[in-house]
């Protein structure tokens, strides 16, 4: 290895930089610095070509992807060996068969470095040396320069980059560990208080916060710790803390005196001192290390990427099942290896008979062996309300837990299926997929390579599974006798069922020894201890049908004799409660939706949820948020019925949906500030929908509630309420454009307009004409649109609807701008603004102005087109309509790059970016960055274009734009010819 090699130093812990002695070296774009990336971990190893295209690109990879990836590592050869000469062999980065690596000392990597450090620190504490290991900790920790592979686009740096920031944590763990064993738990307080703020879920941090609190005299705050760190888990997870969380909480309220320091305190590190001896392969005086900042040499870890818990909570009181939980213990390999293909586990059986607690037992067990994480869902496959989850919505709920921010997932269910297939490669995920209705609901699910599990909970015999895709069948049947009485005796002790032994048998009989019913059954005795358990037997006795049935196919009278014990039991207030929720039209609700479902306060409300939930007739499977199960669900729509008069049911159903309206038209407000808004009847005095104080917390309740929203319309259109069938999605359009859910959106909107028709509201069908157009337009589907806002316009004539009527006028010149049909484009935007300046409408005008902007630039007439688009931001800046902003602003850079101003077209559209990004809107972001791209090549900057084209094709690609393709064919042709490459800016959405 000669001097030059020796010279040169790299850094991935941070942002990837290089240095050529003490310069610090330009190593390109972002993707260029991920080849390089690619190259420094594999170490001295050969990387294939294949295997550097999917680090850079993934699966979405640019036509020309070889020639450029080429270009790359040339690029790189210059940077990292300058003034050698072509003809000569390169040093640093060598080919090998079609793929490349770089070769290098081991010291050259700050990542050697820290990995060296670590491993000696760990060798250090075995050996009882723990003050040089935590030195020589902080010595490797204080090498980071903040999140590992920071900025690289790509999967590789997505994949190994969480993978580091997790050594780092864990080494960061280790590191407080010996201080806090070192006496210095005083120094650490501060850092341990950020660290357990920034990783809630870690229970190590909490555990050495505890302990640092404690023996500093802080008994009380460390208590408060550990009740802060159980909150979160149980509220986000369900789940207790473990183990060892528990035993240090229990000794410090006993005060167990071994958790008293062994020794003195020793002195602290002091930031100015000599870092402390390290293996000869790291100095010192490292680039990579000199780097860094020096204000302080130890810094809380970066946040590791998203690592899904989302398992539901263990039964503390499981028991029996030996004989499957063997069997399911045969299906993964002996000591931990990985397995060889996707496991599949489908657990079958009959309702009630304890398929998900046997799922969710035997997950946590073995959730250790997953280290990736856990995913969850109930796919509601038998939910008596018909709101099965399609596998496209498990996909995008998959999607958004590992993860994926809303604007960066992909707008074709193709797309999302493989984005989710390309996120478990190569990771090792336990997926619970639960309540299954058939195969094809699940096999869109199923990972797409090794490492992972799937366990899936089905009341149908998933044969097209087992067959077809080599699951392995597990059918449940009811418990054994013996283990029916363990499962009274865990939850009621042993002194009742020992003391009345007859009592108890005769309640394991009538319960056929189903593992639900015997759960409601106990919760009963438990909830009335002074019950004699003959008094529990008697009822059942009494109770209409018998629960032998349920061994039967037909259960339903058995668990309603089940069901009725318990219910008959609770309040009249909270058993009113329960009926009602029969009514609900979604799969859950939130506590402010109950009370305006039930007409009462919220904190009454609240009051009846915990009853329903301690007694197990309702789950709150979300801190906030409950769900009926499927056979109780069924049993309170019985009720209702029963119990009920008609008026009462219509009228708690208007309260539900008049709530959902209402409360969606508030959060209107904010996502579309200053627009017309639809007129609606005002609901009851007891009934009170939500208001929301910003932007965000709008958009995130149209997110949680969009299954329930959707639900909503549709049960209105069944239920003779036609009214808020067509008015819900008129106030969710903003949302539904925004979140990239146009299948909701249209479909929304069709169900709406079909219940005006029904009822004859004219009104109603003016406005469900405008929705669906809209989302035909968004769709593409031009003619359509036209067609419904041609019919729109005769309606709100007749009704003498200016308002609406100069909305549908305008939206018509906006088709036709996007089916390229200008002559009429410009005559129906003219139309659209004189109506909208004589009613005063300030967002209509915005918008006309900047289309018919639009219009003009595209036929060529440009002074028409600046008057028209600066007279637009104007009016639209004066609004409020930041989305329309940005399209103007990039319609200003389209002018301006067409008359050959770069300068100023480069400006706007980096104007119309920063637009843009702040309210989210990915796809405009997409089209300016297209725009962006055509000016930087037309300026002769075409590096700065190639940029700009590769964050464009990244955006689209997301969403399978067919925009996607131009892009790659400007990247192409880039390659082959940076003067062709130019072409006609890609198509925008207005």
């Amino acid at each position: 290895m000669n001097a030059y090699e020796d010279s040169v130093r790299f850094a991935v812990l941070g942002p990837i930089r290089a240095w050529l002695g003490e310069q610090e070296l330009d190593l390109g774009s972002p993707q260029q610095r991920a080849v390089l990336a690619a190259l420094l971990l594999r170490r001295g190893r050969p990387v294939p070509l294949a295997e550097l295209l999917d680090a850079v690109w993934g699966e979405e990879q640019p036509a020309a992807s070889i020639s450029v990836l080429r270009t790359y590592v040339s690029r790189l050869r210059k940077v990292l060996e300058p003034g050698r000469d072509a003809a000569e062999a390169p040093l640093l980065v060598v080919s090998v068969g079609d793929g490349y690596l770089v070769r290098l000392p081991e010291d050259a990597l700050d990542l050697t470095v820290f990995e060296q450090r670590v491993t000696e620190a760990k060798r250090l504490r075995a050996a009882g040396e723990l003050s040089a290991a935590a030195d020589l900790l902080h010595a490797a920790l204080g090498g980071w320069q903040g999140a590992a592979l920071a900025g690289l686009p790509g999967p590789l740096a997505e994949s190994e980059g969480s993978r580091l920031n997790e050594e780092r944590l864990t080494a960061l763990e280790i590191r407080l560990d010996l201080d806090v064993e070192l006496g210095r738990h005083g120094e650490v307080i501060a850092e341990l208080i950020s660290l357990t703020g920034k990783h809630p879920l870690r229970e190590q941090l909490c555990r050495l916060l505890m302990l640092a609190l404690y023996r500093s005299g802080r008994q009380a705050e460390a208590l408060e710790a550990y009740r802060r760190t159980r909150s979160t888990l149980v509220a986000e997870l369900g789940i207790e803390p473990g183990a060892p969380l528990r035993d240090l909480h229990d000794r410090i309220l006993a005060a167990d005196a071994s958790l008293a320091p062994s020794s003195p305190q020793e002195e602290s590190v002091d930031p100015q001192s000599e870092p402390p001896a390290v293996p000869p392969t790291a100095t010192p005086a490292d680039p990579v290390r000199s780097a860094a900042p020096s204000a302080d040499p130890v810094r809380p870890a970066e946040a590791p990427a998203v690592r899904p818990a989302q398992l539901p909570a263990d039964l503390p009181t499981f028991t029996g099942r030996d004989v499957e939980l063997d069997e399911t213990r045969a299906l993964l390999p002996e000591g931990g290896s990985l397995p060889a293909t996707v496991v599949i586990s489908a657990i079958g059986g009959m309702a009630g008979i304890g398929k998900t607690t046997l799922a969710v037992h035997w997950a946590h067990r073995i959730a250790d062996r997953f280290p990736d994480g856990q995913l969850f869902i109930n796919l509601r496959g038998f939910d008596p309300t018909g709101s099965i989850v399609p596998p496209e919505e498990a996909i995008r709920i998959f999607i958004d837990a590992l993860g994926v921010p809303p604007q960066r997932i992909p707008a074709a269910p193709e797309a999302q299926a493989a984005l989710y297939r390309s996120m478990l490669a190569q990771r090792r995920v336990l997926i619970l997929l639960d309540n299954a209705r058939d195969t094809d609901q699940v096999r869109p699910l199923l990972p797409g390579s090794p490492g992972c599990l799937v366990i899936v909970t089905s009341r149908n015999q998933l044969t097209g599974l087992v067959a077809g895709d080599g699951a392995h069948p597990l059918t449940l049947n009811q418990l054994t006798s013996g283990e029916a009485h363990d499962f009274l005796v865990r939850r009621l002790g042993t002194g009742r069922p020992s003391a009345e032994p007859e009592a108890a048998e005769e309640i394991v009989t009538r319960c056929a020894r189903l593992p639900l019913a015997l759960a409601i059954v106990a919760a009963r005795a438990a909830a009335h201890p002074g019950f004699p358990l003959s008094a529990i037997a008697e009822e059942l006795r009494s109770s209409q049908g018998s629960l032998d049935a349920f061994a039967g196919s037909d259960i339903t009278i058995d668990v309603r004799a089940v069901f009725s014990s318990s219910y008959q039991a609770l309040s009249a207030p909270a058993a009113r409660l329960f009926r009602l929720l029969g009514l609900h039209c979604g799969p859950d609700i939130s506590a402010p939706g109950a009370a305006g479902l039930a007409g009462l306060p919220l904190r009454e409300t609240r009051g009846l949820l915990a009853e329903l939930t301690r007694a197990h007739l309702l789950i709150e499977h979300f801190p906030g948020r409950y769900t009926l199960h499927d056979l109780l669900r069924v049993y309170a729509a019985e009720r209702v019925r029963a119990e009920e008069t008609p008026q009462e049911r219509d009228l708690a159903l208007e309260r539900i949906l008049g709530w959902y309206l209402h409360t969606a038209d508030a959060a209107y407000a904010h996502i579309t500030p200053n627009r017309r808004r639809v007129p609606l009847e005002p609901l009851p005095s007891c009934c009170l929908p939500l208001a929301f104080t910003t932007y965000e917390q709008a958009l995130d309740w149209c997110e949680t509630e969009r299954a329930n929203l959707v639900a909503a319309v549709h049960t209105a259109a069944a239920s003779g309420q036609p009214g808020v069938a067509w008015r819900l999605p008129a106030v969710l359009w903003g949302f539904f454009y925004l979140r990239s859910h146009t299948r909701d959106w249209d479909d929304t909107a069709r169900t709406g307009l079909s219940a005006a028709r029904a009822a004859h509201d004219r009104a109603g069908e003016g406005q469900g004409l405008v929705d669906v157009a809209a989302a035909a337009r968004h769709l593409g589907r031009f003619d359509e649109a036209i067609d419904h806002l041609r019919q729109a316009m005769v309606i709100h004539r007749e009704l003498g609807a200016t308002d609406a009527r100069a909305t549908a006028v305008a939206n018509l010149g906006d088709v036709y701008l996007q089916a390229g049909q200008l002559d009429k484009a410009v005559e129906y935007i003219r139309r659209g603004l004189a109506m909208d300046r004589v009613i005063g409408s300030a967002w209509g005008q915005g918008i006309a102005l900047s289309n018919l902007g639009d219009v003009y630039q595209r036929l060529g007439r440009f002074d028409e087109a600046v008057d028209c688009l600066e007279q637009a931001l104007t009016v639209l800046r004066a609004s409020g309509n930041l989305w329309v902003e940005g399209v103007t602003l990039d319609i200003l850079g389209t002018v301006h790059r067409r008359l050959h101003r770069y300068d100023e077209a480069v400006e706007h559209y980096h104007e119309a970016l920063k637009t843009h990004r702040d309210i989210g809107n990915r796809w405009g972001e997409g089209h300016t960055l297209g725009n962006l791209g055509d000016a930087q090549l037309a300026a002769d900057e075409p590096e700065a274009a190639r940029i700009s084209w590769g964050q464009a094709l990244a955006i689209f690609a997301e969403f399978d734009h067919p925009d996607a393709e131009k892009i790659r064919e400007r990247l192409g042709r880039l390659e082959d010819d940076p003067a062709g490459a130019a072409g006609a800016a890609p198509g925008r959405t207005a």
